[in-house]
């Protein structure tokens, strides 16, 4: 209940835009070790919110210090696999572009280009990177971009080529790179014929993922390496086998582009449940209470009524939600309203609900103090009054105060009928009489009592005192 009732529009568009950006990581980097480790990251973020729901503080504190290290180590170990990734995309392709089938590799020429070259006894050692990265591996390439073709492939190979003692790169349908200088292994088992190209091709083999084809210069042989192992090709239906299983070509190529859609589908789905989860756990977890003192508004009361008293004139009112909207919460922007168009003369009762008070969005009402206000209201009457000086102390010794003057004598009075009943006079503020030891004039202001009484219109709130003093005896 607590989720609909203060659920806003900015949590929507908060969930949505950050489903949409983990979607988006999902469908650039799925695939990579990137995205693996970025997996690993949100399966800790996971145990770390189930080990703060059971009171776990310290695997909590563990788990969330492990996260924070995490996602520092992804961006420093495979700078250059998100660089390759953003990089080789344009804008469009980066916020909703959506994967394009990939080019795929000639594989009958290049079986028919590997034929060629054992027959010749050219040796060669060509490169077929898979999902990881080869740029800090490799050495000494030289940027070639040449569409694949036996004629290009054997030539690149001629031992009279400078580039043919190096690897060939390619990617797609297009050789990407020649004369590149590869990783040796070092293992000790090898076979004591084994020369440099196979050490370069299981070099190659033991740190990436690449698939390497080697043709022995000496003997004419055609070798794959691959996880770390090296195999003898006798045919070329297992080495079309070999280059299919690497490059993921099956025959049911439709199969596999609904099982893709199938895939990109999910990915979305779980990328909103996983946010949405994310957000309700962040937001319920980080609910914080504070407690305002608001004062109260009275709407709608009749014009010929006039409030004679109440029981409060402020609420404590204790507010709950996450603790950034909490934070920003200001005292103007929480209202207090009393309707008492339906009030009647006298006392009165006010119960303080929901429907009275106005909060900013994503705040909910936890405790309202205190939840009823007692208003008491009376009838408007204006009432004529007369003024009375308000003396205090004593005049100086041997002095008398002969004559007084009050300008205006009686002062219109606005207030309520029971009140201004119990009234037969106003009096002035205070007036030391220790400070008047000669004739002069005094200015002054009424001490209205109660305070909710008020000076009528055309009536004077100041009254002016004019006095005549003398010595005693004269």
């Amino acid at each position: 209940m607590y989720f609909f009732e203060h659920f806003r529009w900015q949590d929507l568009i908060d969930i949505l835009l950050n489903s949409y950006i983990l979607f988006r990581l999902y469908v650039l980097f799925r695939g990579t070790y990137v995205f693996r480790v970025l997996t690993g990251i949100a399966l800790l973020w996971v145990f770390q919110r189930i080990a703060v729901f059971f009171g776990l503080i310290l695997t909590s504190w563990a788990m969330q210090g492990i996260t924070a290290v995490a996602a520092l180590i992804i961006i420093i170990i495979f700078r250059n696999e998100i660089r390759d990734v953003l990089q080789a995309k344009n804008l469009k392709a980066i916020l909703w572009g959506f994967p394009q089938q990939s080019v795929q590799t000639p594989i009958e020429i290049i079986v028919e280009s590997v034929n060629a070259l054992s027959n010749q006894h050219s040796g060669a050692l060509i490169v077929f990177p898979a999902k990881e990265n080869l740029q800090d591996i490799m050495q000494s390439g030289i940027p070639w971009r040449g569409l694949v073709s036996k004629q290009m492939i054997t030539s690149i190979f001629w031992p009279d080529n400078p580039v043919h003692d190096g690897a060939a790169i390619i990617q797609g349908n297009r050789i990407t790179e020649v004369g590149v200088i590869l990783p040796l292994s070092h293992r000790n088992d090898l076979p004591s014929h084994f020369g440099t190209r196979h050490r370069a091709a299981l070099g190659l083999s033991e740190v990436t993922d690449a698939l390497v084809i080697l043709v022995s210069e000496e003997t004419g042989n055609v070798l794959v390496a691959k996880n770390s192992e090296i195999t003898n090709i006798n045919d070329d239906a297992k080495l079309i086998k070999v280059l299919q299983e690497h490059m993921g070509i099956t025959e049911e190529e439709p199969a596999n582009q609904r099982k893709e859609k199938f895939e990109i589908s999910i990915a979305a789905l779980v990328s909103v449940l996983f946010i949405t989860g994310m957000w309700f756990s962040v937001s319920k977890g980080l609910d914080t209470l504070i407690t305002l003192e608001i004062p109260v508004e009275y709407t709608k009361h009749d014009p010929e009524f006039e409030i004679v008293d109440t029981s409060v004139n402020t609420v404590q009112l204790q507010l709950g939600g996450s603790g950034a909207l909490i934070k920003s919460v200001r005292p103007d922007q929480v209202q207090v309203r009393l309707d008492l168009g339906n009030a009647v003369i006298g006392r009165n009762i006010f119960s303080i609900t929901q429907e009275n008070i106005s909060l900013p969005p994503g705040i909910f009402l936890s405790k309202i103090s205190p939840p009823v206000v007692e208003v008491t209201l009376d009838k408007t009457i204006t009432k004529e009054l007369p003024v009375q000086v308000d003396w205090v102390g004593k005049l100086p010794e041997n002095t008398i105060l002969s004559q007084l003057k009050i300008e205006p004598e009686k002062v219109e009075v606005i207030g309520g009928k029971r009140i201004l009943g119990n009234i037969s006079t106003l009096y002035t503020e205070k007036i030391p009489l220790d400070n008047i030891d000669r004739t002069g004039t005094l200015t002054v202001r009424l001490a209205l009592n109660p305070a909710s009484l008020k000076i009528a219109s055309g009536s004077k709130d100041r009254i002016k005192l004019t006095y005549v003093v003398k010595t005693r005896g004269n």
